[in-house]
């Protein structure tokens, strides 16, 4: 029979053992990615003949997915595409896009581009060796209309989402239009984890942007959920 002390000392050490792991996961999460990225670029751009890579990083509010994608974006050599959606609708959110300007600096040039980033994609890409598009949520805002004397329609972001997708997918599949791009970097927000809305518009806008979330994870080729400015990747 196993004494009541033993017990507690097999307790300890299996508690120490799930802490130490823990640990680990998290410092192993941040070193997760691939060589060709910590040696600050995705691959010889001069050589490469290969699709553009697809990355995309989701999360909730605050998390860290813009510092993120910029920090990554910043690590591939040559030139660099801000694909902006947010419109400056008022004070607060025209605050917000000229710090998000600031701390691109001088290196990124910007497109405001509220609805039509698949076609901004498409004829920006070859001209660029990075993009990022910040972000999705607000993408799928402006598609939706969603405004309190206004009704959204499923159909049309449903149809949107669908049209983003083939686009992108159009993209890895002509590599030679876009031989300079060497990654697309997606952001989006993560909104499915709280309570569910009290309202109609509400709860459709949540449902479409996690339809959106799915079906660029799909598309992507890595995918990274971040969590109090850790990335992690799940794809």
């Amino acid at each position: 029979m196993v004494s009541v002390s033993e017990e507690k000392r097999s307790r300890r050490r299996a508690h120490r053992f799930l802490i130490r792991l823990n640990i680990l996961d998290a410092m192993q999460a941040v070193d997760r990615f691939p060589r060709h990225r910590q040696e600050g670029t995705y691959m010889d751009i001069n050589t490469r003949k290969r699709k553009p890579r697809i990355i995309f990083i989701t999360g909730g509010a605050r998390s860290g997915k813009s510092s993120f994608a910029l920090r990554e974006a910043e690590k591939i050599a040559g030139k660099k595409l801000f694909i902006a959606t947010a419109q400056p609708l008022d004070a607060e959110m025209t605050a917000r896009i000229q710090m998000h300007r600031k701390e691109r600096g001088q290196n990124w040039d910007t497109a405001e581009v509220p609805l039509e980033i698949g076609n901004t994609l498409k004829n920006q890409g070859a001209c660029y060796h990075a993009i990022l598009l910040d972000c999705l949520t607000l993408w799928l805002f402006n598609v939706m209309e969603v405004r309190a004397e206004t009704v959204a329609d499923d159909a049309k972001a449903a149809a949107a989402i669908d049209a983003l997708v083939d686009d992108l997918k159009d993209i890895q599949q002509s590599p030679q239009r876009l031989n300079e791009l060497a990654a697309i970097f997606i952001v989006s927000n993560e909104v499915g984890m709280g309570i569910v809305p009290d309202n109609r518009m509400a709860r459709l806008f949540m449902d479409m942007a996690g339809r959106l979330n799915q079906k660029i994870a799909q598309s992507s080729d890595e995918a990274y959920l971040m969590v109090s400015g850790l990335p992690l990747q799940v794809k």
